[in-house]
């Protein structure tokens, strides 16, 4: 029973592993179960064994980026005291994440329009916790005098959508160009925006 649980979970990795390369390659709209299948070398009754449909494929896709770059925030914030600089690097942990796979980004970002309700549903809900963890480290530093207050709901709601702006645009370009150095040009607005001129100086930007 163990082993045969072990085989099915094996199976769903490498269908998850060859659906991203489908999606990567083709976009949500042209990809298919049968190409995925094929890349996974999984017949489609098998991809449909783990997964009902596309959609559920893409979704957990999506699911799973989320947790890692979850894991990626949590430990670029641990090495950060100031309240503002954690809330800068966990903007910068999502930032090297995708500049590390502009394909991966590419297809959240753009190609997934049409990946239906379920999913548009999710990637709101995955935008608002991100925004979220912003707004919590900005509430702290508004407690610890670090910056005047302000509305820390709209705050982190407006740098993530900033980072998630320049992200689109680099993505959408499809120039060569460090990711790292536009956020390096828009990091100063970020942290002047909710009155953190002290620490606009400061950097996280190394490696």
């Amino acid at each position: 029973m163990v082993e045969q649980q072990e085989r099915a979970r094996a199976r769903q990795q490498r269908i998850l592993d060859a659906a991203l390369r489908v999606f990567s390659r083709r976009g949500y709209r042209d990809a298919s179960v049968g190409e995925i299948a094929d890349v996974s070398r999984t017949s489609k009754g098998g991809v449909y064994f783990h997964f009902p449909g596309k959609e559920a494929i893409f979704l957990h896709l999506l699911n799973r980026t989320a947790a890692r770059l979850r894991d990626k925030i949590e430990s670029a914030m641990a090495v950060q005291e100031d309240p503002v600089a954690k809330a800068d690097a966990a903007l910068l942990a999502v930032l090297r994440t995708f500049a590390k796979h502009r394909a991966l980004a590419r297809l959240f970002m753009v190609e997934a329009l049409g990946a239906g309700r379920e999913f548009h549903r999710r990637m709101a809900e995955i935008r608002g916790e991100f925004a979220g963890i912003i707004e919590r480290h900005l509430d702290e530093a508004v407690r610890q005098g670090v910056i005047p207050p302000v509305d820390t709901e709209i705050a982190g709601q407006a740098w993530f959508g900033a980072l998630n702006e320049v992200m689109t645009a680099w993505v959408l370009s499809g120039r060569p160009g460090r990711l790292e150095d536009a956020y390096i040009a828009l990091r100063p607005i970020l942290v002047r925006s909710v009155g953190a001129e002290d620490v606009a100086g400061r950097s996280t930007m190394e490696p």
